[in-house]
């Protein structure tokens, strides 16, 4: 079985592939950035049973020998972490191509592969990334807060209002506080994407491209927004088993 693992700064997602044509089977852990491999082992150990192989994303450089340490000892492999030399298909043309979050360019494959060679790819996870790809080409990114990093920041500096579930409000004009900040939250980050989305097209000089959003909070969101988007909640676990193929796939 081929594990596929993105190891992002909230959440751990999973993905399980016996084929290695689809994933069979995603799970997801919070992320503990101090707890040690036998602990991940603890909480894996059983999900990962028959596992052989393990292709992975990680923005959380010290869980990587962990994450090492923890496939090595309790299953007797060696992971493959995206970015040592694996081809992806894709051309990064920034400033300083290494400062490239692995995350995105795992997005950036699943997308071009299955929505257009042309594209802006937009993540909804700790913070809120938008990716403009111009045939397979990575071009650049906007990183802005993610809603949840939004709620935390708010509900901490202000000792008036609650703590809030982060769900759409009842109505746009909250009348009590609860409603207020879930209004300001849904709402606000919807109207920040449409916004730079729209900021995007004016940029580039076109509207003609696909626009996909994914993340743990892009089905939550994608509605209240004006913009036509694509969700696709597991893109980043589909680019992992897309560079999986292009490097190791025996067919």
């Amino acid at each position: 079985m081929l594990a596929l693992i993105d190891i992002g700064n909230t959440t751990i997602s999973i993905g399980l592939s016996k084929t290695r044509e689809k994933i069979d089977h995603i799970l997801r852990i919070n992320t503990a950035k101090a707890i040690l491999a036998d602990e991940y082992a603890f909480l894996l150990n059983q999900s990962l049973k028959g596992t052989t192989e393990a292709v992975i994303s990680s923005v959380v450089p010290e869980l990587n020998d962990v994450f090492k340490e923890f496939f090595q000892n309790w299953l007797d492999i060696t992971p493959v972490f995206l970015g040592q030399g694996l081809k992806t298909g894709i051309k990064i043309m920034t400033d300083n191509p290494k400062e490239v979050g692995t995350d995105l360019i795992a997005n950036i494959v699943a997308a071009t592969e299955q929505y257009g060679k042309t594209c802006i790819v937009i993540d909804l996870g700790t913070a809120t990334t938008f990716s403009y790809v111009e045939n397979a080409t990575f071009k650049g990114c906007i990183i802005a807060p993610g809603v949840t990093t939004s709620k935390n920041a708010l509900i901490s500096k202000t000792s008036l209002l609650p703590q809030v579930e982060l769900e759409p409000p009842t109505k746009l004009l909250g009348t009590n506080s609860a409603d207020s900040v879930k209004a300001g939250l849904i709402y606000g980050h919807a109207s920040m994407i449409d916004g730079m989305v729209r900021r995007i097209f004016q940029q580039i000089g076109s509207t003609d491209l696909p626009v996909i959003i994914t993340g743990g909070h892009a089905k939550m969101i994608a509605p209240h927004c004006t913009e036509k988007m694509i969700v696709d909640e597991g893109l980043i676990l589909k680019g992992l088993l897309l560079v999986y193929k292009k490097n190791f796939s025996k067919s």
